[in-house]
């Protein structure tokens, strides 16, 4: 048999993968790569073990995607938290549809359409989202400045996250800084 690539939904974070290598490991599959959206593994399991799999990735949180759009929508989301929460500064200030159509060497008018059929939200919005709860979790931290945080984010200025901030929380960031409750989403949720 051939290796085997699954697809799988709401995986965000690098706690993700571990818990979806561990879950695929203890269904008797050998892993030899997982990484934000993906598994690959040694050779394909059989329907009764896909089931299986996929029941228990559903306890987790985790779906299996077997549909092309939905793993292509899935792996713009994938793309899109991975850059922003974990990305290196000169991504962030780079053009995101460039950057995303070599990725996924798709063309960017074709990406977006889809996204925004499947997702009820433009890209550019689901950045924007991204950016501002990445912004929360900064602030709630509490160790740079909003001028750092600017800065490490991509915006051109202050004024601008501000401005952004506010229009999706009602919020500036000083206030929501000063409200000390956790007002951030999970990544999956946004």
């Amino acid at each position: 048999m051939s290796k085997a690539e699954l697809h799988i939904k709401n995986m965000v974070c690098p706690r993700c993968i571990k818990m979806v290598r561990y879950v695929l490991e203890h269904h008797g599959q050998e892993v030899l790569d997982v990484s934000l959206g993906k598994a690959l593994l040694k050779k394909a399991p059989d329907a009764p073990q896909l089931e299986n799999i996929a029941e228990a990735l559903k306890e987790e949180g985790f779906t299996l995607l077997d549909d092309r759009r939905h793993q292509t929508v899935e792996a713009i989301k994938n793309f899109v938290v991975e850059t922003v929460h974990y990305g290196e500064l000169d991504e962030l200030n780079a053009n995101f549809s460039t950057l995303l159509s070599q990725k996924l060497q798709k063309d960017y008018h074709q990406l977006s359409k889809l996204f925004s059929e499947t997702e009820n939200t433009t890209i550019e919005q689901y950045i924007i989202q991204q950016k501002i709860e990445r912004v929360k979790e900064l602030l709630v931290y509490g160790e740079l400045t909003l001028s750092e945080i600017a800065y490490k984010l991509g915006y051109s200025s202050v004024a601008h996250l501000s401005g952004q901030f506010k229009k999706v929380t009602g919020l500036t960031p000083s206030h929501f800084k000063q409200l000390k409750e956790d007002k951030r989403k999970p990544l999956d949720h946004i």
